[in-house]
């Protein structure tokens, strides 16, 4: 077990693959992810998208039928640093132009915690000499993680968080930042910056739970059961921790089936028309709805409705 904050990885480099997962093979091999014992530019990485069935240091990243599992693995807990930060924003943001993906997991391993917020070892720490640290890291260091949050909020497919865990602190705002949340029994949601002297996301947590439920939680740093955000309507379901990837799967299955370029500017146009006013969001949703219907897709889904037929997706 290697102790957080404390970055490991396999002598062979990026494009290790560990035994006990079952990664697909990559598609050519000259989409390597970078050269073994760096890291990322957490301010702006200029490393090639993750390829299919690659590893990076603390994600899993797999494509199957359409659908990528993004599974962070930093043990014992899953608390982030900003390296990984800087892995999940490159991770969903390759989706973006990858016309594989029509729907997207955020997962984490173990049976721990889903994310249990940021290591505190390696909050005031530099990212290297500092000639050689980036600038916007200097001007702005707290951007990577609004970076990385903001790639699963934009990321142009849905997000499905299938929460193993406890989501703590920005475990909580990475998880308020998927379209859609599944959990196991057991999981559970909390901002226990609070109890450490800090702030967390109380943005992230009022979309979640509503403005009263979000005070409560942000100003006693307690947490909530998955069970009890189901009930108010945050969490889709809460399912045995075996069945749970499942669930997500069959979830981004469904969507995945739908038409990509509908599923996408579907993302796009409830990201646009959520802080509108109601006025202004009916006009922008009725300007999507007008592009949509220019695309040969739009009739080949209204054709195979009619014909009781599976469509045939043209991405046209």
């Amino acid at each position: 077990m290697r102790p957080q904050g404390v970055g490991t990885r396999s002598p062979s480099g990026y494009g290790h693959r560990p035994t006990s997962r079952r990664l697909r093979p990559p598609v050519t091999s000259s989409d390597a992810l970078g050269s073994p014992g760096t890291r990322p530019d957490v301010a702006g990485s200029d490393r090639p998208p993750p390829r299919r069935g690659a590893t990076v240091p603390d994600l899993t990243i797999e494509i199957d039928e359409h659908v990528a599992t993004v599974t962070l693995d930093r043990p014992p807990v899953n608390a982030i640093d900003r390296g990984t930060m800087a892995e999940i924003r490159d991770a969903f943001r390759s989706f973006d132009d990858n016309r594989e993906v029509r729907a997207a997991i955020f997962t984490a391993a173990g049976d721990r915690a889903f994310m249990a917020g940021v290591d505190l070892r390696s909050v005031g720490q530099t990212a290297g000499p500092p000639d050689e640290v980036a600038p916007t890291l200097v001007t702005d260091p707290p951007r990577v993680a609004r970076d990385a949050m903001w790639a699963i909020t934009d990321c142009a497919v849905p997000v499905i968080g299938a929460i193993n865990g406890p989501a703590l602190g920005a475990g909580l705002a990475f998880a308020a930042c998927c379209d859609m949340l599944v959990a196991a029994e057991g999981a559970s949601f909390g901002a226990p910056e609070i109890n450490v002297g800090l702030l967390g996301a109380s943005a992230h947590v009022s979309m979640l739970v509503g403005r009263y439920k979000a005070r409560e939680m942000y100003f006693t740093g307690e947490e909530v059961s998955a069970a009890e955000l189901h009930r108010l309507g945050a969490v889709r379901g809460v399912v045995p921790r075996e069945d749970l990837l499942a669930t997500a799967q069959a979830l981004a299955q469904e969507l995945a089936a739908k038409s990509p370029i509908a599923l996408r500017l579907a993302k796009e146009s409830m990201n646009r028309v959520e802080y509108l006013s109601l006025k202004e969001a009916y006009r922008t949703e009725q300007d999507y709805t007008a592009r949509l219907s220019r695309f040969d897709d739009a009739t080949e889904a209204r054709s195979a409705f009619a014909e009781k037929r599976r469509p045939n997706w043209k991405w046209r």
